[in-house]
């Protein structure tokens, strides 16, 4: 991976005059993707509109519901109901996405050992049918979790913000005109790590 975003840095910087400067002062892009896809949408949900701080704290609680030191398992999830989910700080809608992305892993609705075989579009198509789960949610995993590099998140405000600012436009871009900036600015393959440059201009993370 490190290669890669080596890679990546040298292809932005010498299509890029804007993000070449963030390139300079921030270095090489962290990403540390993994496997444990289950667990990342569940702490995905978990963590929504919510600090980091919050949503740390929350998280620890949920898997301190459950014995043993592992993430907690769909089958265990499923032992749980929604008021002792309740308890540890989740709201009641986002216990029920929880139990309903169990219920469909459970149920082979929602399966992992192929997605690395799929484009991004079909992992998109099929992740959304969790319920509390849209389309940032996955790019954000497909970003962080898969390790792709050539995804856009159009709907970040983070990303938004950033594009604003670096490309000096007068309103927020819509996601036609951030397509249109990263196409004029060959981001291509390197979306996703164009896309940590803009976060990093802000000192900023990934927000809705």
């Amino acid at each position: 991976m490190n290669n890669k975003l080596r890679a990546a840095a040298d292809h932005l910087s010498s299509r890029d005059n804007i993000l070449a400067g963030v390139i300079a002062t921030a270095g090489i892009a962290t990403f540390t993707p993994h496997k444990n896809y289950y667990q990342e949408l569940v702490e995905s949900i978990v963590s929504q509109q919510l600090s980091v701080k919050a949503a740390a704290t929350i998280l620890k609680r949920f898997v301190d519901l459950f014995p043993g030191d592992n993430f907690p398992s769909p089958d265990q999830i499923l032992q749980k109901d929604i008021d002792q989910l309740r308890s540890v700080g989740l709201s009641r809608q986002k216990g029920s996405y929880i139990q309903d992305l169990t219920i469909k892993v459970i149920d082979g609705t929602v399966k992992f050992d192929h997605l690395d075989a799929l484009s991004n579009e079909d992992i998109v198509t099929e992740l959304t049918q969790i319920k509390g789960v849209g389309v940032w949610t996955v790019h954000m995993f497909l970003m962080f979790c898969m390790g792709r590099l050539d995804v856009l998140p159009v709907d970040d405000l983070g990303i938004k913000n950033g594009i604003q600012k670096l490309y000096r436009l007068d309103h927020k871009p819509t996601p036609d005109e951030m397509y249109h900036i990263a196409q004029t600015n060959n981001w291509h393959p390197y979306e996703s790590v164009a896309s940590w440059y803009v976060w990093h201009s802000l000192d900023n993370k990934p927000a809705l």
